[in-house]
């Protein structure tokens, strides 16, 4: 029993491979060890493990039986150096836990599996000094090419990687002081769809709650927010609007504040996933009907009651487009940077349609 954790440990007979020894861990078997077990010459294994022509059927079953038997895998290091390519792309994104990165990492790896390649991916947690470390780390590990969703405002550490060769495209927001290609949603459009979607249907007291204002994303559905009001003749009031960190007690505050005093808002419009789940909560113990509108869908938002009514972007179709850029780098058929921005979707489905309560 471990003390700390309180785990019944059972310890394990230890099994290997016959003619193996050493350490259980990282002793890997090697071409040599798999040439002495199927009594052959070390060319006679790389040409059966690089499927190359020469070797006879009965050599090359005895060798396939000496790999199988001891585990062996190829060491594509060499290869590597011959070819200048390791057939891998690296990711580097916020969040890999939050839904919308989880289907955009997605559609990367099918892009790259469809492509031959092997997907390598990290999240930086929002912090520049982790972006650049991960990235940078990525680039040592000889990836062929990089997608990055920016934390940082000066990209320009990896400028001496990309004229090294390796192909970069910036996902979801843009590159800073550097030219890359760069793949977006359409952030300010559908913020200004959505609040302009409330206005319609009666509202003027409206409040945005947002991401952190240095986030290229929050700053341009915030300023979406604002044309819309600006077009519909509204005045903003400084206590309609709250950019932040999007933990659940920052935001829990913001929609309280926003709901409170002598002239509350009427309607709010969520800057993304991780804010909307937030504000329903709070919405959810009030007597009078609030409208929401939230920027990004989010799962089961169509059961609730209301639905929610959301500004959709295509996280797998961002996805998507990135990678196939980036093999297009890769290939020779992209040169000069380009930025890429995807139509997002307003889906009505009830909450952002509700009238204002007064």
């Amino acid at each position: 029993m471990d003390r700390r954790t309180g785990h019944r440990i059972v310890p394990e007979t230890p099994r290997r491979p016959a003619g193996s020894s050493g350490t259980r861990y990282g002793n890997r078997p090697t071409m040599k060890d798999v040439a002495a077990r199927a009594g052959v010459g070390l060319k006679t294994v790389s040409r059966v493990v690089n499927d190359e022509p020469g070797v006879r059927p009965e050599t090359e079953r005895r060798v396939q039986e000496a790999i199988d038997a001891l585990g062996f895998r190829r060491n594509d290091s060499a290869r590597v150096l011959r070819k200048g390519r390791t057939s891998s792309i690296g990711l580097v994104l916020e969040d890999l836990a939050d839904p919308f990165y989880g289907m955009l990492s997605r559609a990367v790896e099918e892009v790259a599996r469809a492509h031959g390649a092997l997907l390598i991916n990290g999240s930086s947690a929002e912090d520049p000094e982790r972006e650049q470390e991960l990235a940078l780390a990525l680039c040592a590990r000889r990836v062929d090419g990089l997608l990055v969703i920016p934390a940082g405002d000066d990209h320009r550490y990896l400028e001496p990687e990309i004229r090294a060769g390796v192909a970069t495209v910036f996902v979801d927001r843009p590159a800073c002081r550097i030219d890359a290609d760069c793949v977006l949603s359409d952030n300010f459009g559908g913020a200004r769809e959505g609040v302009a979607h409330l206005v319609a249907h009666g509202h003027r007291r409206i409040g945005f709650i947002g991401d952190m204002p240095r986030i290229h994303t929050a700053a341009e559905r915030l300023r979406g927010y604002r044309t819309a009001m600006r077009e519909a003749g509204i005045p903003v009031a400084d206590a309609w609007t709250s950019l932040g960190v999007t933990e659940p007690d920052r935001v829990r505050r913001a929609a309280q504040e926003m709901l409170s005093g002598p002239e509350p808002v009427t309607a709010i419009f969520s800057g993304n996933n991780r804010v909307t789940v937030t504000v329903l909560r709070v919405l959810a113990g009030r007597e009078r009907p609030v409208a929401l509108v939230a920027f990004d869908d989010l799962e089961l938002a169509d059961l609730l009651q209301p639905g929610v009514t959301v500004v959709a972007q295509d996280a797998a179709a961002i996805g998507r487009t990135a990678a196939e850029r980036l093999f297009r780098q890769l290939d020779g058929t992209l040169t000069a940077p380009e930025r890429v921005v995807l139509p997002t979707r307003l889906v009505a489905r009830g909450s952002g349609e509700t009238p204002p309560a007064d």
